[in-house]
């Protein structure tokens, strides 16, 4: 797994006493997680536990009401959602959001539209000053291409792709934005087995390759089990959990949060 082993333990990503609702709903309650550099973290939890709201904080769609959430040190949370990806985050969503009707190249291209600053000079002066930029900017893409292995599908519409490889996209433009913390939000939803082994490899091709710290949510205990080095367990937007993958999933109250109490015998 992706620990770090030179010793190197500083934290990436911390979450101060982080808290969200939502009108009457409590959707975080007091959270608090630090990430380490190189790690694995996984948030673990049923439906509606609070895993997307808080990566929903971390990334600025939802900013918490109370508590800090800090990137290498620096205080993010009332960042809009692009300064923040600005910083060296990268997320990929739930629901593959990938843009219809265009190839999978110029989807991986937009996770580089943090790099792409207008500029009329170099509209006039384009094969002198921007056409260097865009063969740069192709160059990293197509480095991303080959490490997640979509060269047979690059001109292929992302419409007409299987969904698997939809969300092998969806990580590549992610990775194309050069994050040094990946926010992945089930990227293994609806996948089948075969799917989710091959997504699994990617990730951890990645992270070894480019370095990354990795958060991911995820409800398939036996990725989690294989990718994570540590997990946080959310139930009802509370911390119920938080250790290696195998101890915190077998902790009482995150049994009985995904099956209930055991019924005494009669």
């Amino acid at each position: 797994m992706g620990a770090p082993t030179n010793g190197d333990r500083s934290p990436v990503l911390v979450c101060d006493n982080v808290s969200r609702w939502f009108g009457g709903l409590h959707a975080l309650k007091h959270v608090n997680i630090s990430v380490a550099k190189g790690e694995v973290f996984g948030l673990v939890g049923p439906n509606g536990s609070g895993k997307t709201t808080l990566v929903n904080a971390i990334t600025g769609f939802y900013p918490p009401q109370e508590g800090k959430i800090l990137f290498e040190g620096r205080q993010i949370n009332g960042l809009k959602p692009y300064r923040i990806a600005e910083t060296g985050i990268a997320r990929t969503f739930q629901n593959v959001a990938l843009f219809k009707g265009m190839s999978v190249l110029d989807n991986i291209l937009m996770g580089r539209h943090i790099y792409m600053k207008p500029n009329p000079l170099a509209s006039l002066f384009y094969w002198w000053w921007a056409k260097k930029e865009e063969i740069a900017h192709r160059k990293k893409v197509e480095a991303v291409i080959d490490l997640l292995q979509l060269e047979s599908v690059r001109d292929e519409h992302v419409d007409v792709i299987p969904l698997g490889l939809q969300k092998r996209v969806e990580l590549a433009r992610a990775l194309s934005a050069e994050p040094r913390l990946l926010v992945l939000d089930e990227p293994m939803a609806g996948m089948n087995q075969e799917e989710k082994e091959y997504m699994v490899r990617f990730i951890l091709d990645a992270q070894e390759a480019l370095g990354l710290t990795v958060l991911i949510i995820e409800h398939h205990m036996d990725v989690v089990t294989a990718i994570c080095d540590r997990i946080l367990v959310l139930n009802n937007g509370s911390m119920i959990a938080e250790g290696p993958p195998r101890e915190a999933i077998a902790d009482p109250q995150v049994v009985e949060a995904y099956i209930g109490k055991q019924r005494d015998a009669a």
